[in-house]
């Protein structure tokens, strides 16, 4: 890994990111809320509502879910700057607007093994043989 230069990173960020985790995926981070942060309220408030419930049911993995978060950051930018009305954003039900965006990107690894788990599991309890490739 190295540090945006052909310079590896020393010992001290090397162990940081043992400890806390990737740093760019960090600054990643604080650059999504720093854009959140500059919309106008009412598209900030409906942003913040989303984030919340991917939060909790999007993707676990920092990079798939940094990927949806700055999308999904770049949408409502767009939408402000259109001044297309939040409810045109989210259509009629905002849970199949979410559930539909959360589609187009990849569970996080632990999600995507715990439903591979279940999936089994049920299946072998009504006695049928799992699907090889089954991801979700």
């Amino acid at each position: 890994m190295t540090t945006g230069s052909d310079e590896p990173k020393n010992r001290y960020l090397q162990y940081l990111e043992i400890v806390t985790g990737p740093l760019e995926e960090k600054k990643r981070y604080r650059q999504y809320k720093a854009r959140i942060k500059r919309l106008p309220e009412n598209y900030r408030i409906a942003v913040e509502a989303l984030e919340r419930y991917l939060m909790h049911f999007g993707p676990v993995d920092g990079s798939g879910a940094m990927e949806m978060y700055e999308d999904l950051a770049d949408l409502f930018e767009r939408s402000a700057a259109d001044a297309t009305p939040i409810r045109d954003i989210f259509g009629d039900d905002p849970i199949e607007f979410v559930e539909t965006f959360m589609s187009n990107y990849p569970l996080g690894q632990y999600r995507a093994r715990e439903r591979h788990r279940f999936t089994s599991a049920v299946d072998r309890a009504i006695g049928a043989t799992p699907p090889q490739d089954r991801t979700e």
